[in-house]
């Protein structure tokens, strides 16, 4: 498989998190190999660099601090590889997840964005079953229709207009994605933006049906703080608002806040 070598691993790191040497582990045992790991930070430290030296992994440093855009921008601009995952420093890779993503590259040559399927981990516990990942495997069958791969535009918004259901720390971006930034002022739904801007250009979108990465719940993430200040609702209305005439979009969103108030991630 020849495109593996073009495939990089970049690590957006901020501090060091208690979980950062078991991500790098799981990128560190993939059994497809070839793959380069990066680690990017604007909070270096000799901890975190002994970390990424001890995984094989390359270091690099930037000085531009402005949240997570700014941070996931950074780090995959410093891939060598033409597809990239971001993975994120809480977050576990199954040891098939690379070799899986890779032969969904090679299936269809006009991919853009490969995700997989995940489960969640909270604490030491997988689940994979919640109301919620049940909703998001709705979501995605409705746009991908039990098929590997779509293609045509109105299919891949369809997947994403009643909510974002990949799994970013699941998807691997190919060269045809390499102009999409992701938005630097948005602090949650950054990437649903992205999708959206990537859904609506040439390329195919690829779902893996097994579940090959642990997406880490915590309290203090990103998305658990944007729940509790509102900046998902706001970000949320934004995106519904850009898929959905007015009334919809309003209704959409208040769907979605009501969930959050009432425990939904």
């Amino acid at each position: 498989m020849s495109r593996t070598l073009d495939h990089s691993f970049v690590v957006p790191a901020y501090g060091c998190s208690p979980h950062l040497a078991d991500c790098l582990a799981s990128l560190a045992a993939q059994t497809l190999g070839g793959s380069e790991i990066v680690v990017s930070t604007s909070t270096p430290s000799e901890e975190l660099e002994a970390l990424a030296a001890r995984f094989g992994a390359r270091y690099y440093v930037h000085t531009s601090r402005g949240g997570i855009g700014r941070d996931w921008n950074a780090a995959r601009a410093q891939a060598a590889g033409r597809w990239v995952t971001i993975a994120h420093q809480d977050d576990l890779y199954l040891p098939e997840f690379l070799a899986s993503t890779m032969r969904a590259v090679e299936a269809s040559p006009d991919a853009v964005l490969v995700m997989t399927d995940y489960v969640e981990l909270l604490g030491e516990t997988e689940r994979s079953r919640t109301v919620m990942l049940r909703i998001k495997r709705v979501l995605l069958e409705l746009g991908f229709l039990w098929r590997p791969c779509i293609s045509r535009e109105a299919d891949k918004l369809r997947l994403l207009r009643f909510g974002s259901p990949v799994a970013c720390p699941s998807v691997t971006l190919g060269p045809g994605a390499t102009d999409i930034a992701f938005r630097e002022d948005l602090k949650v739904d950054l990437d649903w933006e992205a999708w959206i801007r990537l859904a609506r250009r040439p390329g195919s979108f690829c779902f893996v049906r097994e579940r090959l990465m642990a997406h880490r719940i915590h309290e203090a993430s990103e998305t658990s703080a944007g729940v509790r200040d509102g900046t998902r609702a706001r970000e949320d209305a934004a995106m519904f608002a850009s898929l959905w005439p007015a009334p919809i979009a309003a209704l959409l969103a208040r769907a979605y806040a009501c969930s959050y108030r009432a425990g939904g991630h």
